[in-house]
Parts: structure tokens; sequence; C-alpha cells
């Protein structure tokens, strides 16, 4: 493509922007199912779609619940 006579190239648009990530767990989400677990006792409760287990307690010990697959690593 010319410009006033000169030449003027196209790169790939690959330039040094930011982002791209996958965030928290590699992009992937763990899915409707599954359990939440006490990491403090291990009392585990069904996963509701939607709540997530950090906003719940534990209702053995009060402690804050995680998901298991969290758990488990």
């Amino acid at each position: 493509m010319s410009l006033f006579g000169k030449s003027v190239n196209r790169g790939s648009g690959q330039g040094l922007g930011r982002g791209g990530g996958q965030g928290r767990n590699n992009g992937g989400g763990f899915g409707v199912g599954g359990y939440c677990v006490c990491a403090k006792c291990g009392e585990k409760i069904k996963h509701k779609q939607g709540v997530k287990c950090t906003t719940l307690k534990c209702p053995a010990c009060g402690h804050t619940m995680i998901r298991e697959e969290l758990f488990n690593q």
C-alpha cells in the first residue's frame, strides 16, 4: 500500500498489548456438579449452581468452604 508515494507495510497485528490470559483455574470452570469441602474439618456439602463455595460456612464447624477440586490440588 502506498501513502503519498511511500510504502507502508502492514504487520500481523501482534503488538505488545496486555491481556489474553485465562484467569483463575486456567480458564476452566468446575461445572455445575461437585461438592464444597471444609478446609478445616473435611465436611462435604453438595455444590449449588450459581453459589460460590467460598460464600458458604461449614455446617459442622463454621469455617469457610472451598470447591472440592481446589481442595484436592
